[in-house]
């Protein structure tokens, strides 16, 4: 893609945010939703030229792609201001690469109390004295094998466990990932809704501010109705950079 495209791009999805936001009901709209634009595959001229647009917080699936691109001379050159998100499954044994990667920012994908323990013993070696890592908890709210999060009946305990044992981690909120393929055309997304719900609950039981507990759901083929029913933050990657090909 030239440069041109990739900023086109990254302006007409900017665009339906704005627009989807005009269509959250009043309650929602208490904040802006932030864009996070998926770089995974994708080279490092592309997140330079999206930088260069104004984009700031980026999402990498893998750690290894993570780990180089956070590392690229070019990025740490011309990116100074970049915010990594890890949204990919992070195994145990690849925590502390995660966590060394310059200008790591969130990771959205702790999904259990074993992982959130480790995030939280690991920290202090990587971060900022005094500082605490943005995590959000996955949720899988579509009940499929295939997909990683904790199921819903279990997110008031692993939320819990988050704010009272791990003093060096941040809670941002509640993520999924959520079925693939379906139509925004049927009407409210279950998995979103479902989020949503968990959310409520979460908030209730435990006695938190909900808008405190951002929710990050929705991509580039739904990240607009996404936002209209109260996702804060959305993972936008073939919109912006164009179609990616398939990882051996």
């Amino acid at each position: 893609m030239t440069e041109i495209d990739v900023k086109q791009c990254l302006k007409a999805v900017l665009t339906k945010v704005e627009q989807a936001c005009q269509r959250r009901p009043a309650e929602l709209q208490y904040v802006q939703p932030n864009l996070v634009a998926v770089s995974k595959t994708k080279p490092v001229d592309l997140i330079v030229q999206a930088y260069e647009a104004g984009q700031r917080h980026f999402g990498e699936n893998y750690v290894q792609e993570l780990e180089e691109k956070s590392t690229n001379p070019i990025i740490l050159e011309k990116c100074k201001e970049i915010k990594w998100h890890f949204i990919g499954h992070l195994q145990s044994n690849k925590v502390n690469k995660v966590l060394g990667s310059p200008n790591i920012y969130l990771i959205e994908t702790v999904d259990s109390e074993k992982l959130a323990t480790i995030l939280n013993k690991s920290w202090p070696k990587f971060g900022p004295p005094e500082s605490k890592l943005n995590i959000m908890i996955q949720v899988n709210t579509s009940g499929e094998d295939e997909k990683n999060g904790a199921p819903p009946s279990d997110v008031i305990k692993l939320t819990n466990y988050v704010l009272k044992e791990c003093p060096n981690l941040h809670l941002e909120g509640l993520m999924t990932i959520g079925r693939f393929g379906y139509d925004p055309k049927d009407g409210p997304n279950p998995d979103f809704v479902c989020l949503k719900n968990c959310r409520d609950e979460v908030c209730q039981s435990l006695g938190l501010d909900w808008k405190k507990v951002h929710l990050s759901m929705g991509m580039s083929t739904d990240y607009e109705q996404a936002i209209e029913l109260g996702s804060t933050n959305v993972r936008v990657g073939s919109s912006i950079f164009g179609e990616r090909t398939k990882k051996e």
